[in-house]
């Protein structure tokens, strides 16, 4: 589906793209969570949960980057937006969401809160948040303590659990930006009371600068500067110019006074040392709930805030206005009202997705794909990492404890980045992953594939790539090994874009040469064309550590690792193609991908990972003796080799005839290949690692209910294991996969997910593509049954169809008017969360709350859907 060219927001990307306007200058890139991040750690033993809690965040400045709520930023994250709250009861201002760390969490790190990404536009023209925020003490010290009680065998407890919003006892906090200009920028926050007593509640839009000026940096020690002015903070940096916050409420708004202090640790309060400011950051917090002298009384500082006060009467809703505008803006586009403003830039929202929506599509599909759209837009974050400057410290403080490196990213000093990046969710996952930001790109496509185009080709440049040519996968272990879905992922983008830039994809094209060559050279070992690659961003589906088998047990061959390697091989096979018939110097690159394609997908089911009893792929270990054992778990393992198919039409053919003449030579000398090449009688050819045989035996497992599919989707492992866990024994110990649909019971890879069981999405958006690629080639007349063992038969696109409407179902209300996807959870009417992964069996929502992120991807399955 090409992207639509007209409305008043595709015109902001158009200006954005070709420089002409900077739209996209300021957004919403302020982290939700900066605490407990590897870039902060500065610990001897790598525990950076430890190193840098959450008690810390309120009194000590962050090296890398900020954070906040509901934040707004510059592109550089000079300066920062954020909100802090005070509901009269708490200790201490709301000023970022609160959560568990790893070790607190019964599953790992969990937000503790209720808020959702309700609207946004991809030039952030027109954004909109929501929070709930308990008129009760907020329970930061029970939610620790229960969910410290709990196993991993019982429910996370949450904050709907603790009664913190019983009788309705809370405020309903909207947050709308609108751009008048790409540099003024008008903010409303409405607060509703749905309980039944009169509350009070101070609301803070807080300004500040990044600390970039502590830390003996060359030419980054001048101190910026913000000034209290009444009801207006006038803020100057020689890098953002002078920026003004100004109260458009008016006298019924409730300002109460504007204070500053600075964005400096507290060091006497943390360390017993002495502080850089008499006036730290957690200065004007103390000040609203201790009435504490904690800001500077001559009102200037590098924090500022504009400090309201509101009573709010049951069932009552407030507002207050302001304006965040830098000097020099358009005096043109800033002469608008307020409201005008905020008017005219949700009603090109509305135009804006109007315009993308499918035929096929009904309400309920095009709000998944707006609040889709809404979480990815709000899930970009300025990420800055200097991996040598952090292991070696900085000019004006301590040097960092030695051996860091040998804990993590040692081996990567050459990585060094300040951008803005897509996050795979914005408080669990606050850090770029490599094959999630390639999901994330796909999706993005659909709203601004200029910025997904940008997206992908950052991830391949010098200061992150490897000088071997490796992918960074993420920050807690950058050398880890992620399945190569870059090439995918920009071939997708392209399409969808339908612009034809081919300079986008011939700059992808020869940096992923580069990572394909190191993916050759390190993970096929041996030399025989069956891959590893060790977890392969499945976590715990093995039934073992895939990335930490012993020294000298032997060498796990993955089916995973070679059908990515394979479905690589196709990838960019069809990326050489597509160029060739722009360019034809491509053409002798795309027969090397077709026959190094051919040579992985016969070995794959020549050496072993394709079981003809059971008719399935599976993971092999081969022992230092030589002894090859079956892993023999069903699981998405076994189905990636599903993704690995491709297809050339005659007329490509007859454009190619380089390519046309030496497929044709391969497949008449190199017999041993053949069964991965299909033709039709319309001279049409289809590459593929499962000849059709191969696909319908695999296939009835998937569309089986007692095995894979799930009301929701294709479960990670097959539900047969729920009575039938598998077992094996390694270097003396025994390991187990039972069928798991919820929660992990496993500390593997942290705890914090599990594909075990639950529906994912990523993998399940693959084999619907897949399925609709092999239709393509196998044609109506190939068929199966929907769902395994029924008498209804349909072709593989309809299976694709209904694949796609179960995925898409996760976030459509059901007769009772709740999604499946809620579980149990309290979601406002009309509002969704897009969760890590799905309950196997309820669909219910589990693992990080706000993963759009990957779980976007309910949005491409709509925008794409055939029905």
């Amino acid at each position: 589906m090409a992207v639509t060219s007209s409305g008043a927001e595709r015109a902001r990307l158009r200006e954005g793209d070709h420089h002409d306007s900077p739209w996209r200058a300021w957004g919403p890139y302020l982290a939700e969570r900066a605490w407990g991040s590897v870039r902060e750690d500065y610990s001897a033993d790598g525990d950076a949960w430890a190193s840098f809690p959450f008690e810390h965040a309120r009194s000590r400045v962050y090296r890398w980057n900020e954070d906040g709520m509901a934040g707004f930023c510059d592109y550089d994250q000079t300066w920062c937006l954020a909100f802090a709250f005070w509901n009269g009861a708490d200790p201490i201002v709301k000023e970022r969401l609160f959560g568990l760390a790893n070790s607190q969490g019964n599953h790992g790190e969990d937000v503790k809160e209720r808020y959702w990404f309700v609207d946004g536009t991809p030039t952030h023209s027109w954004m909109s948040w929501r929070y709930h925020y308990p008129q009760r003490c907020f329970p930061y010290n029970e939610l620790v303590a229960e969910n410290a009680r709990r196993s991993r065998l019982d429910p996370e407890y949450e904050i709907d659990d603790t009664g913190a919003f019983d009788d309705n006892r809370y405020f309903d906090i909207s947050v709308d930006y609108a751009k008048a200009s790409p540099t003024d920028l008008c903010v409303r926050v409405t607060v509703t009371n749905p309980g039944s007593d009169l509350a009070l509640l101070d609301v803070m839009p807080t300004l500040w600068f990044r600390n970039t000026w502590a830390w003996g940096l060359p030419d980054s020690d001048v101190e910026p500067r913000i000034t209290c002015d009444g009801v207006r903070l006038t803020a100057s940096h020689p890098r953002s110019g002078e920026l003004s916050l100004t109260d458009e409420s008016g006298a019924g708004g409730g300002f109460v006074e504007s204070i500053a202090c600075d964005n400096e640790t507290n060091a006497a309060l943390l360390y017993g040392a002495a502080n850089r400011s008499p006036y730290p950051k957690d200065g004007i917090g103390d000040h609203v709930v201790h009435e504490a002298p904690t800001v500077r009384p001559t009102g200037y500082g590098t924090k500022a805030a504009l400090r309201y006060r509101i009573t709010v009467a049951p069932g009552e809703t407030r507002e207050i206005r302001f304006r965040l505008k830098q000097q020099g803006s358009d005096d043109e586009m800033s002469a608008q009202s307020f409201e005008d403003v905020m008017r005219a830039r949700r009603e090109e929202a509305d135009e804006f997705y109007a315009a993308l929506r499918p035929s096929s599509a009904t309400d309920d599909d095009m709000r998944v794909v707006r609040q889709a759209a809404a979480g990815l837009l709000w899930s970009k974050q300025f990420f800055h990492y200097d991996v040598e400057r952090w292991l070696e410290g900085d000019p004006a403080g301590p040097p960092p404890p030695p051996g860091r490196g040998q804990i993590r990213n040692g081996g990567w000093r050459h990585v060094n980045n300040g951008d803005v990046l897509l996050m795979p969710d914005t408080w669990e996952y606050p850090w770029f992953a490599a094959w999630d930001l390639a999901f994330h790109c796909v999706v993005l496509a659909h709203f601004d594939p200029g910025f997904a185009k940008r997206q992908l080709l950052l991830l391949l440049r010098e200061w992150y790539m490897h000088p071997n040519g490796q992918l960074p996968a993420y920050e807690w272990n950058f050398s880890d090994v992620n399945p190569p879905v870059h090439a995918w992922a920009a071939l997708r983008v392209f399409e969808i874009a339908g612009d034809n830039d081919y300079d986008f994809l011939e700059r992808a094209f020869h940096k992923l040469l580069l990572n394909f060559t190191w993916w050759v050279n390190r993970e096929d070992a041996d030399g025989n064309n069956l891959f590893s690659g060790g977890f392969l961003g499945l976590d715990n589906i093995g039934p073992f550590d895939r990335s930490k088998l012993a020294p000298g047990v032997g060498r796990l061959e993955q089916s995973d690792g070679t059908s990515w390697m394979a479905m690589y091989c196709l990838d960019l096979l069809d990326t050489a193609l597509t160029l060739a018939m722009h360019d034809q110097t491509y053409e002798d690159v795309a027969t090397k991908f077709f026959e190094h394609f051919a040579r992985i997908a016969t070995a794959a089911k020549r050496q072993g990972l394709w079981d003809d009893t059971d008719g399935f792929f599976y993971d092999q270990l081969r022992l230092a003796d030589g002894t090859r054992i079956p892993v023999k778990v069903r699981s998405l393992v076994g189905l990636v080799a599903l993704c690995a198919v491709s297809h050339v039409d005659d007329e490509q053919l007859a454009r190619l005839p380089s390519f046309a003449e030496r497929l044709r030579w391969f497949t008449t000398n190199k017999s041993e290949y053949t069964s991965t090449v299909v033709e039709t009688d319309e001279g049409d050819t289809m590459f593929a690692i499962v000849t059709p045989a191969q696909l319908r035996r695999l296939l009835e497992r998937t569309l089986d209910e007692t095995e894979f599919l799930s009301p929701h989707g294709v479960r990670s492992v097959s539900a047969y294991h729920r009575d039938h866990p598998f077992e094996i024994a390694v270097d003396g110990q025994t390991f187990r996969v039972d069928y798991e649909p919820g929660e992990s019971t496993t500390g593997l890879f942290g705890g914090n997910s599990n594909w075990r069981g639950p529906v994912w999405m990523p993998l399940n958006a693959l084999i619907v593509e897949s399925l609709r690629r092999f239709d393509r080639h196998l044609g109506s007349m190939f068929t199966v049954s929907w769902p395994t063992g029924s008498d209804r038969e349909v072709s593989l696109a309809e299976a694709a169809d209904e694949l796609s409407r179960r995925l898409v179902s996760l976030f459509i209300p059901d007769d009772d008017g709740r999604p499946p996807a809620a579980g149990a959870r309290v979601w406002p009417p009309g509002l969704l969360l897009f969760h890590e992964y799905f309950h196997g069996d309820t669909g219910a929502g589990l693992g990080a709350s706000h993963q759009t992120g990957w779980t976007a991807l309910a949005a491409h399955l709509v925008l794409t859907s055939t029905k």
